[in-house]
């Protein structure tokens, strides 16, 4: 009777102990899972989404700003580019030409100084009935060299403006195409003052012809009225005083 008390006894504690044992088993195996289960919250992930997006459109917008100045600074750059002129030294060079043959020494220059005394000696106001007939050829001569000079001097300009028309055409073409390529402000307005430096050039051109072909005329208009005069001179020196001769 006692044996089987024991024997009940012992039975009853191993169960004991094997439940005690099972229990924390499935309170170890337990305590990861509803862990693992506490992980994901949705209003948290949510709120971390949202912020997500906000910090995304808040880099979208950096990367806007930046591409927006990137252009800003690039048509700045395109306003600041400069184009080259190289056809300037040609119309300088081609004024430069016409103001030599202007400066020919030959006839009557275009110096302020000392014009009238050069006038008053080609074209004396009085005429003096008592120069001789070979001085009046000599100084003839003078006046026809230098009417002759003004008008050679007026055909040479004409002719360099000619031969510049066709350099001209070509500045011109290669102006305008710099116009129409103009990426900046800067280079528009380069092309414009270099259009203007052409036209004030063929204007210098045509006041300086216009010069030329004015003294040549009023050269030669000075000379045939001086032959009239001293024509008019000696047929009166030679008339006399128109009494008619009576014997004694």
């Amino acid at each position: 009777m006692r044996t089987s008390t024991r024997k009940y006894l012992v039975v009853t504690a191993l169960g004991i102990a094997a439940l005690g044992s099972l229990a924390c088993a499935l309170g170890i195996s337990a305590a990861p899972a509803h862990a693992q289960l506490k992980v994901f919250d949705p209003t948290n992930y949510s709120q971390n989404l949202l912020t997500a997006a906000r910090t995304l459109q808040q880099i979208n917008n950096q990367i806007q700003s930046l591409q927006n100045e990137t252009r800003m600074l690039s048509n700045q750059a395109k306003n600041l580019s400069r184009i080259d002129f190289p056809e300037l030294r040609q119309l300088t060079g081609d004024l430069e030409a016409i103001d030599r043959l202007m400066a020919q020494a030959q006839g009557l220059d275009f110096g302020i100084d000392g014009l009238d005394a050069r006038l008053e000696r080609l074209f004396p106001q009085g005429v003096d009935a008592g120069i001789g007939a070979h001085q009046r050829v000599i100084d003839a001569k003078a006046r026809l060299e230098a009417a002759r000079a003004g008008f050679r001097r007026a055909i040479g300009v004409q002719s360099q403006l000619m031969a510049n028309l066709k350099a001209d055409a070509e500045a011109l073409d290669r102006i305008v195409g710099r116009s129409q390529g103009a990426e900046g402000a800067l280079q528009a307005q380069q092309a414009a003052n270099q259009l203007l430096a052409l036209t004030a050039k063929q204007q210098f051109q045509i006041q300086t012809l216009m010069a030329a072909q004015y003294r040549a005329e009023a050269t030669d208009a000075a000379r045939r009225a001086q032959a009239e005069a001293e024509g008019q001179a000696a047929t009166s020196k030679f008339l006399g005083s128109g009494s008619a001769y009576t014997p004694d």
